[in-house]
């Protein structure tokens, strides 16, 4: 029987959702990567529910109004509540710019009595546009995306995440331990 870090059966290990929130190009799906790789060498079970993976396969047709954006928050969010309540450390790497949006997936998850954890990925904007991962804030400048998170669309940053992560000026794995270290300290792994 397989068993987890500390030799319980990993049937028995516990599950969590840790939804990392920020902007887009602040580092969420990097992060959540790395320690996805550390978590399973660890021998826990893990996913991550990548954003942009989630709105090819599950929330395809949904747009980037607020209601679009909050049905995408909330499917991502039943889906990581079932995969940990079945023993599944889930990360999940979206952006979710909304509080009240945030907060209803965290009240389905007390409901269920599931452990959930807010990580804001505090990466200011500027920094975010440098990095620009996928070309949005190019595209934003040049006139060619309107809508884009944090400059003209609202993100509604967490007034008390569980943990807030500055990645400028520390690297992905500095980041990285700081989650594991959080979700040691809630009893988690």
């Amino acid at each position: 029987m397989e068993t987890d870090e500390q030799g319980r059966p990993m049937s028995e290990a516990r599950g969590a959702t840790v939804w990392l929130t920020g902007l887009p190009s602040a580092g969420k799906t990097t992060i959540a990567t790395a320690l996805a790789e550390q978590l399973r060498g660890e021998g826990r079970r893990t996913e991550v529910l990548d954003g942009d993976e989630i709105r090819t396969f599950l929330s395809a047709g949904l747009g980037f109004s607020r209601t679009d954006r909050d049905t995408n928050v909330q499917r991502i969010g039943f889906v990581s509540e079932l995969l940990a309540s079945h023993g599944v450390i889930v990360l999940v790497p979206v952006i979710a710019p909304y509080a009240d949006s945030r907060e209803a997936v965290r009240k389905r998850h007390m409901a269920e009595g599931t452990p959930y954890l807010e990580v804001h990925v505090a990466t200011p904007v500027e920094v975010c546009s440098q990095r620009d991962v996928k070309g949005l804030y190019a595209k934003q400048a040049a006139g060619e995306l309107t809508g884009l998170t944090g400059v003209d669309d609202p993100y509604e940053e967490p007034a008390d995440p569980d943990l807030r992560l500055q990645t400028h000026g520390r690297d992905v794995a500095e980041s990285a331990a700081a989650l594991h270290s959080l979700l040691k300290e809630r009893g988690l792994l």
